[in-house]
């Protein structure tokens, strides 16, 4: 989920959809907050597992990233398209009963507009130009900039859809953040308060949002899911167009930048994680039969 996360492309909420615990990572979040102290409890441990996991892969996947982004633009571009094309179908298939209902399809045009909008209409990388989150370039306009993608990052993280990386990519924000958390790891301090105005944001997004999403999940499951599938196909304009919110802006990535073997490695990544889940449960239905048998015997 940290790699995912980390990357603009699949979210944590994705690999958690296609490794089938999603229901309960978004409930665990819920109960967490507001739930019985039994229900907080299950939570944390549940929470606690992911978490050290997320934490370790997170820290890796920015020191990795952070040094061969710009230089691979183009073939982790295409990498992040093979991610993203390759988990649409893994999603259709598992909520192939809750598809079913075509008139709900106008949910997934909604999503591709949302994505393909904020991305055309990028401040910061329509402008251009780039910027640092250090101390000495934080101003109110831009601290409320960094507090409020926070916060929608945090949201696109939960959803199985679009990554919070995507949305940083799309506010221009993804580079700055990923060199300031690389920055505070090799102790230099000047990005702190620009990390902690963008940790509030997160904060503030987990309790505004993760309810919300339970709900819809609950209640809307269709609908949503349809957006989410057109979160996921606008963000494929967003990874192209990625390249223009780098420090130093590059062109969209075409047909002579794209690279055909990172794409394909990415499209097997994903349908290998699914292929993991069935070995897991598989062993996992064997592990408890044999208990069973143990048991009776």
């Amino acid at each position: 989920m940290a790699l995912a996360d980390s990357i603009p492309g699949v979210s944590g909420g994705t690999i958690a959809f296609i490794l089938g615990f999603y229901d309960e990572f978004v409930s665990s979040l819920h109960n967490l907050i507001s739930g019985s102290k039994v229900e907080r409890i299950n939570a944390l441990r549940f929470l606690t597992k992911i978490g050290i996991g997320w934490a370790t892969g997170f820290i890796l996947s920015v020191i990795f990233i952070t040094a061969i982004f710009e230089k691979n633009i183009y073939e982790i571009s295409s990498l992040f398209l093979g991610f993203i094309i390759a988990s649409i179908p893994l999603i259709i298939k598992s909520e192939k009963r809750t598809l079913s209902e075509g008139k709900n399809i106008i949910f997934l045009l909604i999503g591709i507009v949302v994505v393909f909008t904020m991305t055309y209409f990028n401040p910061i990388s329509s402008s251009g130009r780039s910027f640092s989150i250090k101390a000495e370039n934080l101003g109110l306009i831009f601290g409320i900039y960094i507090f409020l993608s926070g916060m929608i990052a945090i949201s696109a993280m939960v959803l199985p859809g679009i990554s919070g990386s995507t949305i940083l990519l799309i506010f221009g924000l993804y580079t700055p953040i990923l060199n300031a958390i690389k920055g505070i790891l090799k102790l230099n301090f000047e990005y702190l308060p620009g990390i902690v105005i963008f940790g509030s944001g997160i904060l503030i997004g987990v309790l505004l949002t993760i309810r919300s999403v339970r709900y819809l999940l609950r209640k809307f499951r269709s609908q949503t899911i349809y957006c989410i599938i057109g979160l996921m196909i606008g963000s494929i304009y967003a990874v192209i167009m990625g390249p223009l919110s780098l420090e130093v802006p590059q062109s969209p990535m075409n047909l002579e930048s794209f690279n055909i073997i990172f794409f394909v490695i990415g499209c097997i990544l994903v349908p290998a994680l699914e292929m993991l889940k069935v070995l897991l449960k598989s062993k996992s239905d064997d592990l408890e039969q044999d208990t069973h048998i143990e048991d009776m015997i």
